[in-house]
């Protein structure tokens, strides 16, 4: 499979990840942009779950542990 497009630039102090960037286009997008960009199926190699009542992007499993968000 290959790499993943989007990296964690910055995450809060609980640790939940809150800035990401596309490595291809050098978008900037807070998790917010990042999620609804998911939503509308522009990353499909990512998904959206709830977790504490917050949309968090997480990404598709794919057996690798090197290449996950975070």
């Amino acid at each position: 499979m290959a790499r993943k497009s989007v990296i964690v630039t910055s995450e809060n102090s609980t640790g939940r990840n809150t800035r990401f960037q596309d490595q291809k286009s050098g978008q900037e997008m807070t998790r917010a942009q990042f999620a609804k960009q998911i939503r509308q199926g522009n990353y499909p190699e990512y998904h959206v779950r709830v977790i504490n009542g917050v949309q968090t992007p997480v990404s598709n499993p794919d057996g690798s542990s090197g290449n996950n968000l975070g």
